[in-house]
C-alpha cells in the first residue's frame, strides 16, 4: 500500500471523525482509491459530496496517482 496515501487518509480521517464519521481504506489499484464510509457518513444525504469535495479532493492532492475516489 501507499504510505502517502495512507497518511494522507489518516488526516482525512480525522477531519470527519470531529462530525462523528469516519472512512476505511477498501483498496488502491490503477488510481482508483475505494473505501467504506463508516459511522455518521454511512447514509448522510451529504456523504458523496463529502466523499468528493473533501476526500477525493485531498487524497488527489497528496498522492499524484490518485485518479479518483469510490464508495464501496
Amino acid at each position: 500500500m501507499n504510505d502517502e496515501l495512507l497518511k494522507a487518509l489518516e488526516k482525512v480521517r480525522k477531519g470527519l471523525q470531529q462530525d462523528g464519521g469516519d472512512v476505511e481504506l477498501v483498496s488502491f489499484e490503477d488510481g482508483v482509491v475505494k473505501v467504506r464510509l463508516k459511522g455518521a457518513c454511512c447514509g448522510c444525504p451529504m456523504s458523496q459530496m463529502t466523499l468528493t469535495g473533501f476526500v477525493e479532493r485531498e487524497l488527489k492532492k497528496a498522492v499524484l496517482a490518485v485518479k479518483r475516489i469510490e464508495a464501496v
